[in-house]
């Protein structure tokens, strides 16, 4: 296909037939994970929008919007709701289990404090992941929210004055 759309750009770059082999077993192990409709469906979609011919990052980007269920929000919407979730995050109301988990894999604080530059990678690292077993079959269930709510009941006196012994203890703070 993009032979066919992109013929001048095309035997520009891949001028040369091992050249052409390599990009060819790149591709082939980069796109694994999809089935032929959705990389049909992506390399349709690749030739509508671009102009040039394009990168593996841009077809998987294709090939991952066509792979998306009614629901599944796109990466950027996701990382944007996983980063301003108020906590606690269990209680949240997610539009997407998958957007919950991906959250959670990638760190609620590396999420809230790091530069996006730094953040929004390794979320979307695992936002795909997790969008690929999700095709696969794979069930994410949200947690309890009543689980993280539940709070224990302050500890005796004397319970707490045995608990910090044992930590000065632990420490060598008695020394």
């Amino acid at each position: 296909m993009f032979r066919l759309n992109f013929h001048n750009q095309f035997y520009s770059a891949y001028s040369d037939t091992d050249l052409l082999n390599q990009v060819k077993r790149l591709w082939l192990d980069a796109l694994a994970h999809f089935d032929r409709e959705q990389i049909l469906l992506g390399a349709k979609r690749v030739i509508e929008t671009s102009d040039y011919l394009p990168t593996l990052n841009r077809m998987l980007q294709c090939c991952e919007a066509c792979q998306n269920p009614a629901g599944l929000p796109s990466p950027r919407s996701a990382y944007l709701e996983a980063c301003n979730a108020p906590s606690p995050k269990s209680a949240h109301h997610w539009s997407h289990p998958v957007v919950y988990h991906a959250g959670l894999a990638t760190g609620w604080y590396l999420l809230a404090h790091e530069a996006e530059t730094v953040s929004y990678p390794l979320f979307l690292d695992h936002y795909r992941r997790l969008c690929r077993e999700l095709g696969k079959g794979r069930l994410l269930a949200l947690p309890d929210p009543a689980g993280e709510a539940t709070e224990k009941p302050p500890l005796s006196r004397e319970v707490s004055r045995q608990r910090l012994a044992e930590l000065k203890a632990d420490l060598k703070l008695d020394e």
